[in-house]
C-alpha cells in the first residue's frame, strides 16, 4: 500500500529491525515497536516517531490493542536463530504459532500489508549456481527452514482470510550496524579491529551479502508495492567469493591480523553458492541495493568505534 505513515515492528533489536526502524524514521513513519521486556531495547533507535510497547511473541495474541491504528506490520521476531535451537523442533514449531497471533494482531491493529520475514533455508540446497527465487524447489533441511517455509504458508491463508495484503520475504546474507557478534562478518571485523588472528574454512563458497540498510528499503518498497501473496528473495544479486570479502574486510579495517584459511573444517551440508533473483523485486517494487561491500563495511566499522566495541 502506498502512502503508510504508521508501521509495527517485531523483531526490532536485531541487525535488520534496527535498519528498519531507522528507514522507517527517515521517511516519517510512525513506528510502535513490539519488544520484550527484558530484551535489548537500547538496540532500539530512540526517536520521538517510535514508541515501544512490552510485549514478546509469546504475548502477541493478548495485547491490549488501543483505539490507535496502524497501516503496515512487518514481522521480523523469530525465537532460536542460532546454533542448536536451529534444530530445536519445538521451539521452532512455536514460531508457527507467533506468526499467526502476529497477522491476528495486525488485524485487530486495522494493518492493511503485512510483511514477514523468512529465509533462503526454506529452500533447502539449491544446484550450484542456481539462485534463489520465488518458484525455486522448497527442500527445507533444518527445523528452522522447515518452520519458516510453514509460517510463511499459514501466515499467507491466515491473512487472505482476514482481507490483509501478504508479502514474505526470503533472506539471505546481511551485514550491518547491531549485528550479532557471532556472525562471520561481524565477528571477523571485531577481531581485524583487535589485531587478532581469524581462522576460516577454506572461503571457496560463493555468496550473496546485502547491507542490512538495503534490506530495510527492500521491506519498505515491498510493503508499498510489492504483490499480495508473492515471495520476494532478498540479497545483492550478485555474488563473490567469500575469501574475497574477506580480503575487502581486512583490507578496510587495515588490519595487521593474519587470515588463515583452511584452518576451519566446512559445516555439514555447507551450501556453496547462495545468491537471490531480485528480478521480481526490482520489477515490482523498482528496488534495487544501493551499498557495495566495501562501503557497508565502512559503515559497520565506525558503528563498532561508535558503540566501543572495541
Amino acid at each position: 500500500m502506498k502512502n503508510i505513515k504508521r508501521a509495527v515492528v517485531t523483531g526490532a533489536t536485531g541487525v535488520v529491525g534496527y535498519a528498519l526502524i531507522n528507514e522507517l524514521i527517515s521517511r516519517n513513519i510512525e513506528t510502535l515497536v513490539m519488544t520484550r521486556k527484558n530484551g535489548r531495547i537500547g538496540k532500539i533507535p530512540i526517536h520521538p516517531l517510535v514508541s515501544i510497547k512490552f510485549c514478546s511473541l509469546e504475548e502477541l495474541s493478548a495485547f491490549n490493542v488501543a483505539e490507535e491504528k496502524y497501516d503496515a506490520f512487518f514481522h521480523l521476531g523469530w525465537s532460536g536463530t542460532y546454533g542448536e535451537e536451529r534444530n530445536d523442533l519445538k521451539k521452532q514449531q512455536l514460531n508457527i504459532r507467533y506468526a499467526l497471533d502476529a497477522v491476528e494482531l495486525a488485524n485487530r491493529l486495522g494493518c492493511k500489508v503485512f510483511v514477514g520475514t523468512g529465509s533462503q533455508a526454506e529452500n533447502g540446497r539449491l544446484p550450484y549456481g542456481e539462485k534463489v527465487s520465488s518458484s525455486s524447489p522448497e527442500n527445507p533441511e533444518s527445523a528452522y527452514g522447515k518452520a519458516k517455509l510453514q509460517a510463511g504458508i499459514e501466515s499467507r491463508k491466515l491473512c487472505k482470510s482476514l482481507g490483509i495484503k501478504h508479502c514474505w520475504c526470503r533472506i539471505l546474507s546481511v551485514y550491518g550496524p547491531n549485528d550479532a557478534s557471532y556472525t562471520m562478518v561481524m565477528s571477523t571485523l571485531l577481531k581485524m579491529l583487535k589485531g587478532e588472528d581469524c581462522c576460516f574454512t577454506p572461503a571457496e563458497q560463493q555468496w550473496d551479502y546485502i547491507f542490512s540498510e538495503d534490506v530495510a528499503k527492500a521491506l519498505l518498497a515491498i510493503a508499498e508495492s510489492g504483490i499480495d501473496g508473492k515471495i520476494y528473495p532478498i540479497g545483492s544479486g550478485k555474488t563473490m567469493l567469500l575469501k574475497e570479502y574477506i580480503s575487502k574486510m581486512a583490507e578496510t579495517t587495515g588490519t595487521k591480523s593474519k587470515c588463515k584459511f583452511g584452518a576451519i573444517e566446512y559445516f555439514p551440508n555447507q551450501p556453496m553458492y547462495l545468491c537471490a533473483d531480485i528480478s521480481d523485486l526490482t520489477k515490482d517494487t523498482g528496488f534495487l541495493p544501493e551499498t557495495s561491500f566495501t562501503d557497508g563495511i565502512q559503515k559497520n566499522v565506525q558503528h563498532i568505534k561508535e558503540s566501543n566495541l572495541v
